[in-house]
């Protein structure tokens, strides 16, 4: 079956190009609010940062389908001393804008991904209560619904094409709250400058939450990550994406450059930009 996989380079905040109930999964990670890498200085403060979710559950909701699932990686940001608590405040967005919500999954990256640093360091430097700073090897993966689902929706056929593989279930343990993956090495080509999730994350989403045939949408698309997984698990895809110089590392990711077709030469690729509503 040939998929289709459109790539829109614009402000996320606005979906217009897709219909309403036309999409069947969203998954996405936020650029991180302040961090010194990834989109630096995109938001002017947290209001704003929260101001963009809100549009996004808003126009996320109005083209999922019904009963349909948003996966949204996300988590708390230590930013010049202050803590901001970015994960309640995305529950009671998107809850606002009409999801249910309807799980919670912790990501711990890997022991090693953090040595002591300058934050942990700090009760080593200070044995003293007050001193402690605790780093962060966790992000929390939220699982939102629009309505609810009807399974009897779904033809025999398409059930048995997509049916997850309970080995790879239970080996992985994907049925605890707790998913141990491998984060995005920082010297990663494709991943420079840019705070990419694991391929790990949306191949269990598109496995657990979407039928072959369907359409996942990332409206922070980034290096493209969702939109690869997409391709090779037969589903289409729509990325959205504010920066244009990504375009490039987008298509090669996706296997749609002049090198490389993931030998699908059936499957397909549009790229849409704005004239307005992106970034360099």
């Amino acid at each position: 079956m040939a998929t289709n996989h459109k790539l829109i380079i614009g402000n996320c905040m606005d979906m217009g190009e897709i219909p309403d109930g036309s999409v069947h999964l969203a998954v996405t990670s936020p650029p991180y609010f302040n961090a010194p890498f990834d989109y630096k200085n995109l938001f002017k403060n947290y209001d704003q940062f929260l101001g963009v979710l809100r549009k996004v559950a808003r126009e996320s909701f109005r083209v999922l389908a019904e009963g349909r699932i948003f996966v949204l990686n996300i988590d708390d940001m230590l930013v010049n001393g202050d803590k901001f608590p970015i994960v309640a405040d995305a529950i009671k967005i998107f809850q606002e804008a009409g999801f249910r919500y309807r799980d919670r999954i912790i990501w711990k990256k890997p022991d090693g991904y953090l040595r002591i640093s300058r934050r942990s360091g700090v009760i080593l430097q200070n044995p003293y209560p007050m001193y402690f700073y605790p780093d962060n090897l966790l992000e929390s993966i939220i699982i939102f619904q629009k309505g609810k689902f009807d399974y009897k929706s779904i033809s025999k056929d398409v059930r048995e094409k997509s049916k997850v593989d309970t080995k790879e279930i239970q080996s992985k343990k994907w049925y605890m709250t707790l998913w141990e993956m491998n984060n995005v090495m920082p010297n990663q080509v494709l991943e420079k400058d840019i705070a990419a999730f694991p391929e790990e994350l949306p191949y269990r989403a598109i496995k657990l939450f979407s039928y072959v045939g369907e359409t996942i949408l990332d409206p922070f698309a980034g290096s493209g990550t969702t939109m690869k997984m997409a391709r090779q698990l037969g589903r289409n895809s729509i990325g959205i994406e504010i920066k244009k110089s990504l375009i490039p590392i987008i298509k090669e990711k996706v296997g749609f450059n002049e090198q490389k077709r993931l030998d699908k030469n059936d499957d397909s690729f549009e790229l849409i930009e704005r004239e307005r509503g992106w970034i360099k």
